[in-house]
């Protein structure tokens, strides 16, 4: 049975509808409708067979849940040097946010000092979901103990006109003022970032249950 014959074993109809819904961008009949769980226990099997070489390989793929168990088994590689590699090249055939967001490699939490100059590549492409995914590592690592008030130079130098990239910069900023407040407060008071994200920063950061609601009202006063 080869890999499109296991996710179409998995398949769910409803759940193919239901996600449809979620993921605009991609074509109904590209979707086939393999619940989440299901795919991340194929990926931890799938990653152990030898096939799995040939399936990374094999770019791009034909539907949105190949391009879901691509980005798990991504996420299951232990080599540093052979995740990027693979990330480099399957990031420019991405084309939506679900498939870009659901790659976390696990390997990136011991290789700190060498991820932030792949994020600084990655979030100056040109390719939405390079850019969106450079950001996105740049939350999940860089905005607790490896903080440096620096980093936030790396977003706010990104002006784009893509709806998923500005959304991401803006997650990025809210979630910096709740864990970072002081570093990340003047970049808003500068207006730093375009206006859309400016504000699309401050109404998510004003929906947090971790900003105060002092810090809320300030916030608030900072629309542009």
């Amino acid at each position: 049975m080869d890999i499109q014959e296991k996710l179409f074993a998995l398949q769910d109809i409803k759940y193919a509808d239901f996600q449809s819904k979620l993921t605009p961008t991609i074509p109904r009949e590209k979707i086939i409708g393999v619940r989440i769980p299901l795919a991340r226990k194929l990926a931890k099997q799938y990653i152990m067979e030898e096939e799995s070489k040939d399936f990374l390989k094999a770019i791009p793929h034909e539907y949105y849940d190949e391009d879901i168990l691509h980005a798990l088994l991504i996420s299951e590689i232990k080599s540093y040097d052979l995740c990027v590699d693979l990330l480099d090249e399957f990031l420019p055939y991405v084309d939506n946010w679900a498939v870009c967001d659901i790659m976390s490699p696990g390997i990136f939490k011991k290789n700190k000092r060498e991820l932030i100059k792949k994020i600084r590549e990655w979030t100056k492409s040109d390719k939405t979901y390079t850019c969106r995914f450079g950001m996105e590592m740049l939350m999940s690592h860089y905005l607790d103990d490896d903080f440096k008030a620096e980093y936030l130079d790396i977003p706010a130098s990104v002006h784009s006109e893509e709806y998923y990239v500005n959304m991401m910069i803006a997650w990025l900023f809210a979630t910096a003022l709740a864990k970072q407040w002081d570093a990340t407060v003047p970049y808003i008071e500068k207006g730093r970032l375009d206006v859309w994200t400016h504000n699309k920063t401050i109404q998510k950061a004003r929906e947090s249950y971790r900003i105060t609601e002092e810090q809320k009202e300030y916030l608030k006063s900072l629309k542009r």
